[in-house]
């Protein structure tokens, strides 16, 4: 019988309802996790102000992953690690969109910018991932294979129309295992569940890796189990099936 001892949620498509709120059936279970002893945890691609509010709303005080790995806090406002990226790359991947007109943003230490609110010299700040957005499967499927020549990044996503970069090696799963670290544990000990793209490397690398039911259809395949959707409690499932009856 497996003993999970941390709980992983991804945030947007997972925890969050498409209102972006936490259902009182999805804080009501992560309390219950609390009570067994089971770490629950953050590991989204969102910045850390992005997801500390929600944090704060289910009191937790656990580690955290955000920027898809690109920063580890220890606990909230405890910075544990941060990988930036080159502002070189920045550079270059933001004349990608503008070649191929599409939606784009980058995470900084300071915080966002985006195509309508850009920096006058990427030099001038620490950057932390890369993302770019378009319903164009064309455009989107060259930017890809420009990105693949230049091999220096994590590739993921967190919608089917959009593409996240990160730095190579850096990944929800790398900001899982310094987590785990922390708390003294092994990644089999490890529940990750998600529903995008930038959630398979956690979902592969823990003891169990859940799918939502809204999950693109790669997660599945890649998931040890799959369960409801974010808009019917899926979390809730989760918690209440794989980890407290483990």
């Amino acid at each position: 019988m497996a003993h999970y001892k941390l709980v992983a949620l991804d945030m947007d498509g997972t925890l969050l309802n498409e209102e972006k709120n936490i259902s009182d059936e999805n804080a009501r279970w992560i309390q219950e996790a609390g009570r067994a002893g089971i770490a629950v945890c953050f590991s989204t691609g969102r910045g850390f102000l992005s997801a500390l509010p929600y944090a704060e709303q289910l009191k937790l005080d656990t580690p955290m992953v955000t920027v898809n790995g690109s920063e580890i806090w220890a606990r909230p406002h405890m910075l544990h690690n941060r990988t930036l990226m080159d502002w070189e790359h920045i550079k270059r991947l933001r004349e990608l969109a503008v070649q191929y007109d599409t939606w784009y943003w980058a995470y900084s230490v300071e915080g966002i910018y985006n195509k309508d609110m850009w920096v006058e010299d990427e030099r001038d700040k620490e950057w932390l991932k890369f993302g770019f957005y378009t319903d164009n499967d064309e455009a989107r499927s060259a930017v890809l294979d420009r990105i693949g020549a230049l091999g220096a990044f994590e590739v993921t996503n967190s919608h089917p129309h959009n593409i996240e970069l990160n730095p190579q090696g850096i990944s929800k799963a790398s900001g899982l295992a310094q987590v785990c670290e922390l708390l003294g544990i092994d990644m089999s000990s490890v529940v990750a569940v998600g529903d995008s793209l930038n959630d398979i490397a956690m979902i592969r690398s823990a003891g169990l890796g859940i799918a939502m039911g809204n999950a693109q259809d790669e997660v599945k395949r890649m998931a040890d189990a799959v369960v409801l959707s974010n808009d019917e409690d899926g979390v809730a499932q989760a918690i209440r099936e794989y980890v407290l009856k483990a």
